[in-house]
């Protein structure tokens, strides 16, 4: 058989953002016995090329654990997905995003920007997690897409300050996910209490960038611990 060395180099060129991480958010469910030295090898093998894995064990039926990764080459996290596929995990949700800076931030400073590009997780004193994909509304009278640049930019300044207040008790990852998957960006937070996840998204909500344009999936809310720690959780 012919081989095809154009595709030998695709599989192994990495696949990167021009700038930021990719992440992969994958809801898994235990349907049946897992392999636990197998997920424990393809963590392993993911922090060995550099990529982040928090691990999280997810309350209620959508889900019995959260793995969510980030790197920088695209086929590292692919790769992942299959380790843990093959380790006996059924994953039955998964979101796609790159970490972004937003048009409305371009003038932070350069470590802010940074920081939002290349977040370090998960903060370690904030085990309280929560997960939901939104997008803007582009409906017949309240159209986000059809404000001027200085309009939304004023609303996404006002939205930011609230979301600041919660310094400290809770750690926000907005990441972009528009031509990726089905909502416009994934929103993950971290928070120091449950009550500080809720008291945050509920504030937020009175913003007008939200009341008026904003659009909200399925939350999913859990634990961050270590993956020994999420296995005995969601084993038991």
């Amino acid at each position: 058989m012919a081989s095809f060395p154009i595709m030998d180099i695709m599989t192994t060129t990495p696949l990167t953002p021009s700038r930021g991480l990719n992440v992969l958010h994958l809801f898994c469910h235990v349907e049946h016995p897992i392999d636990r030295d197998v997920v424990h090898q393809a963590i392993d093998e993911a922090l060995s090329v550099g990529l982040q894995v928090v691990t999280t064990a997810i309350m209620g039926a959508k889900a019995d654990l959260c793995f969510m990764v980030l790197g920088e080459d695209l086929w590292e996290l692919r790769k992942f997905q299959s380790k843990i596929q093959a380790a006996g995990l059924v994953v039955s949700e998964s979101y796609v995003s790159v970490t972004e800076v937003s048009e409305y931030a371009m003038g932070m400073p350069e470590e802010m920007l940074n920081a939002r590009l290349y977040p370090v997780l998960p903060p370690s004193d904030m085990k309280a997690f929560c997960f939901y994909p939104m997008s803007k509304r582009r409906g017949e009278e309240n159209n986000w897409f059809a404000l001027p640049f200085d309009e939304r930019e004023q609303l996404m300044r006002d939205h930011g300050k609230s979301g600041r207040d919660f310094k400290g008790r809770v750690l926000q990852v907005v990441t972009g996910s528009t031509g990726l998957d089905d909502w416009e960006w994934g929103v993950t937070l971290f928070g120091v209490r449950p009550d500080d996840l809720k008291d945050c998204v509920y504030t937020m909500r009175f913003d007008e960038a939200s009341t008026l344009y904003g659009e909200f999936g399925p939350f999913y809310t859990g634990l961050v611990g270590d993956l020994d720690q999420v296995l005995d959780a969601t084993l038991a």
